[in-house]
């Protein structure tokens, strides 16, 4: 059977799009696109210029029916968008049909970070200094210090690391430069020294395994959860909890969302926001300081 135009459209963007978005973006992307293939084929819809609001809000809703969450959802949507503002620049498409449909409201479910006391504790943990323990205690400090993603501390390179500062490329390709505290800086001069006993000449991954490669997020997320019982932490640990700590912990220490944001690399505040924990009870306080109406007492004529 030969391939439909859709089809061969779909084809055509998810090619482009691996040219500069991540293999994960990529894949994501494509099985949304093929899903949205099928259910067109089974209504014998061949050309992406019949795709119109009406007809992708059937199939997200018929996504949704077959037990599709949320996020997935959002996924969806995001990726039809995406696809229909690439149809517009081909002229198969007068307009985005996508932007009258609505994201799909998301659960906020947060990651509980990490107690303040018991991740000191847990980083202060001594180990056997080897060249892997000097490597595993350096990637937990970058993690917590500057409150980076898994993809992004994956992917640093030697020449991304200064002194007190870090260069990390963010969602969406996007570059943005991150302080490294004293504790990080110190575990990170210990694995510079002793890199080049796993690491081969001409490796540019600041991080590597034990056969010399780039560490890969799966050996990562497996590192640290296999620390988190070796040193008794009585709770998983993953990457994102580490970030969501360290936006936490410092939030409630500085109450600057937006340096917060800049920190987290986020485009809106509102995703600052759904990550990170306000202290109640500070900004209690505060309300009560500050808002000119908070302690006024009522006067003798009120009813």
């Amino acid at each position: 059977m030969a391939e439909s135009l859709l089809a061969a459209a779909v084809a055509r963007y998810i090619g482009a799009l691996g040219q500069h978005a991540s293999p994960a973006t990529v894949a994501a992307y494509q099985q949304d696109l093929n899903a949205l293939c099928r259910f067109a084929e089974q209504r014998e819809i061949q050309d992406p210029a019949l795709l119109d609001t009406a007809l992708l809000r059937t199939f997200l809703g018929t996504e949704r029916s077959r037990g599709l969450g949320a996020r997935s959802l959002a996924r969806r949507r995001a990726a039809l968008s995406r696809f229909a503002d690439d149809l517009v620049k081909q002229g198969i498409l007068a307009d985005n049909p996508v932007a009258l449909l609505r994201t799909p409201k998301q659960p906020s479910h947060l990651p509980r970070p990490v107690d303040v006391d018991a991740l000191a504790h847990f980083l202060d943990s001594p180990h056997d200094g080897s060249p892997l323990a000097v490597r595993d205690q350096a990637m937990l400090e970058l993690f917590y210090s500057s409150g980076l993603r898994l993809a992004e501390l994956a992917a640093l390179d030697l020449h991304d690391l200064q002194t007190s500062r870090v260069r990390v490329i963010g969602k969406g390709s996007k570059p943005r430069q991150v302080p490294v505290g004293q504790r990080a800086q110190h575990t990170l001069a210990e694995w510079i020294a002793c890199r080049a006993t796993m690491a081969p000449e001409g490796e540019t991954a600041l991080f590597v395994g034990q056969r010399g490669a780039r560490l890969g997020h799966r050996a990562i997320q497996k590192r640290l959860a296999q620390l988190s019982v070796s040193r008794g932490l009585p709770e998983h640990l993953h990457p994102h909890r580490l970030r969501h700590s360290f936006a936490s912990h410092l939030l409630e220490s500085s109450q600057d969302l937006r340096a917060v944001q800049e920190l987290l690399g986020h485009a809106n505040l509102s995703t600052t926001q759904v990550y990170t924990r306000l202290d109640w009870q500070h900004l209690a306080t505060s309300y009560d300081a500050a808002h000119p109406r908070a302690k006024r007492r009522p006067s003798g004529n009120t009813p």
